[in-house]
């Protein structure tokens, strides 16, 4: 099969290239190469593939590349919470205007199979169960029991405290984040393109994903980075809340296999969203201990508070991607993390001006996709 990936330098994208590579299949690489992500040169691990360098935002360059390919796997995207809304027109720049422009380039060139890395922050807040209500969306979080160190959601109906659940991917999507917005709006147009043109999208909701050559020192850096850094600085990791909150973390070598897996899976029916996860929840705290245990570091420092767009608990339900693709996750938890302690990371990267959206820009998407919601 001859597939384009996009952000095929990145995180996820590089070993979904690697994989691909390895079975047999014929890639060609897109990457912008964008200092915000990659510190300004083409990683280590990524010149034996000699990804294009570009933007895919340039639709002349994607008409250029798409003849010929059977199926995009499509990495590229500007991730994570970044510094504050003054980041919302690049996200919408990068990640949705960047979208459109691939998917009408796809029309053009009859490409119609498309695997899309999507995410787990569409869902906002997990699944939650009242012992009286029974399945319920919980009430929003109060600033005022953050502060008092009240972190758990509890029931619209009665204020009671709730049970998390597995999240499945028919779940009520409520982004909280631009950059959650963002992936969203990228399905809602990938569905759109879908419906117009007969094609078949896998929507790969990825949760937490770690690993090696992950971004780090950025502020579009995931939990697990971020608590690298410090432990090798010397420093304790800070734990927002009480670290208790859970999440699904997944490491990205089973990510890139998930991905292999949707491309060899007959196309669906239009869109199809599938949960891309470990299948086993642990708490942030969890991941601070064991990070911090394996680089013989300082312990964890719980340091409470909590921003506007973080959430308590997202676990997946895996059972749809186990159907569907075949797919389960190998690495475990503890490890996953103790290999994490000493894996090659990407180099650090620098902020981003802010700007509006370009309708002709010289550079493309961040090449690197969710790793985590920073705790």
């Amino acid at each position: 099969m001859r597939l384009l990936v996009t952000g095929a330098a990145g995180f996820v994208g590089s070993h979904v290239v690697d994989l691909a590579v390895a079975e047999g299949h014929e890639v060609v690489g897109l990457d912008a190469l964008l200092p915000e992500a990659h510190g300004g040169a083409l990683p280590a691990w990524s010149r034996t593939h000699r990804p294009e360098v570009g933007d895919i935002r340039d639709a002349g360059l994607l008409d250029r590349l798409l003849p010929g390919v059977d199926a995009v796997c499509h990495q590229a995207a500007m991730v994570g919470h970044g510094h504050d809304p003054s980041d919302a027109p690049a996200y919408a720049s990068h990640n949705d205007y960047g979208t459109a422009v691939l998917l009408a380039a796809m029309y053009r060139a009859g490409v119609t199979r498309l695997v899309l890395a999507s995410s787990m922050v569409v869902y906002g807040e997990g699944g939650y169960r009242c012992a009286t209500h029974g399945a319920v969306r919980p009430a929003p979080r109060r600033p005022a029991d953050l502060t008092a160190g009240r972190y758990e959601p509890t029931c619209p109906a009665c204020h009671s405290p709730l049970t998390p659940t597995l999240v499945p991917e028919d779940a009520p999507l409520e982004p909280r984040s631009t950059y959650a917005a963002s992936k969203l709006a990228q399905e809602h147009l990938a569905a759109a393109w879908a419906r117009q043109t007969g094609g078949g999208v896998w929507a790969l909701r990825y949760h937490n994903v770690y690993g090696p050559r992950m971004p780090r020192d950025t502020p579009y850096a995931g939990v697990a980075a971020i608590f690298r850094s410090a432990l090798a600085a010397g420093r304790p990791p800070r734990v927002l809340e009480d670290g208790r909150q859970r999440r699904d973390f997944v490491h990205v070598t089973d990510v890139a296999r998930a991905n292999l897996l949707a491309l060899a899976a007959p196309p669906p029916d239009g869109l199809v969203p599938v949960n891309v996860c470990s299948g086993q929840p642990h708490t942030v705290g969890e991941l601070a201990d064991t990070l911090a245990a394996a680089m013989g570091g300082p312990a964890p420092l719980v340091v409470g508070g909590a921003r506007a767009a973080d959430v308590r608990h997202v676990v997946a339900d895996p059972r749809r991607a186990a159907d569907l693709l075949g797919y389960t996750a190998r690495v475990g938890f503890a490890e996953g993390v103790v290999a994490f302690a000493h894996d090659p990371l990407r180099e650090p990267a620098a902020r981003p001006a802010a700007g509006p959206p370009l309708p002709a820009p010289a550079v493309s998407a961040v090449s690197a996709e969710p790793t985590a919601l920073p705790a």
